[in-house]
C-alpha cells in the first residue's frame, strides 16, 4: 500500500497497486496549472485507489468548452488525484513518497509495501505543445500530442525541438 498526502497532509489517499510508469504531460493547460513545465503523474485503476481523508478540502475546477479538468487541495493548493476516465484515476507523482531515498518530503507520504522507486518517466505527451524552454532529458517515449502519437526513437533522441512546429 502507498500512501500519498497533499503539502499540508489535509488530503490523503492510498494506492493498493504497483506503480512503475510515469507519464509526463508538456501541454499548455497542464503548464499553466502547475506553474512549471508540465505534470508528471501514475494512472491507476479506479478499484485500486482510495480516498483515506480530506475529501471535503478537495476543489475541482473544469476549464471552460473543455474537458480538462485538475483538483486542487483548498487548504495548500496541492495538485490531487483526479479523474482520467471512466476507469482510471491519474495521481500526480510528486504527492508520492520517494522510497529510494526514504524522503517523505513536505507531502509526509508513506510508502508500505508497493514501492516507487521502481518510477520510471516512461512516456512525455503533448510534446508539440512543449515549452520552448522545456527540454525533455531520459528515454521515455514521446508523443507530439496524446498518449498514443509516438515519435519514431531515433527522432525522438536528437530532434524533439522540431516536432513542435508539425500539424
Amino acid at each position: 500500500m502507498t500512501i500519498g498526502k497533499c503539502n499540508c497532509g489535509e488530503v490523503v489517499f492510498e494506492i493498493a497497486c504497483e506503480l512503475k510508469d510515469v507519464y509526463f504531460c508538456h501541454c499548455s493547460i497542464c503548464r499553466g496549472s502547475t506553474g512549471a513545465n508540465g505534470i508528471a503523474v501514475v494512472v491507476i485503476d479506479n478499484n485500486n485507489f482510495h480516498w483515506v481523508q480530506g475529501e471535503a478540502s478537495i476543489k475541482t475546477w473544469t476549464k471552460p468548452n473543455h474537458d480538462w479538468q485538475t483538483s486542487f487541495c483548498t487548504q495548500c493548493g496541492s495538485s490531487l488525484p483526479g479523474k482520467n476516465d471512466d476507469a482510471r484515476m491519474y495521481i500526480p507523482a510528486g504527492l508520492l513518497p520517494d522510497d529510494k531515498n526514504n524522503d517523505s518530503g513536505t507531502n509526509t507520504g508513506t510508502n508500505t509495501g508497493t514501492g516507487t522507486s521502481n518510477l520510471k518517466v516512461t512516456h512525455h505527451i503533448w510534446v508539440d505543445s512543449k515549452a520552448s524552454w522545456d527540454e525533455i532529458a531520459g528515454d521515455g517515449i514521446q508523443h507530439p500530442k496524446a498518449f498514443g502519437s509516438h515519435v519514431e526513437a531515433d527522432e525522438n533522441m536528437n530532434n524533439t525541438k522540431n516536432h513542435k512546429d508539425e500539424p
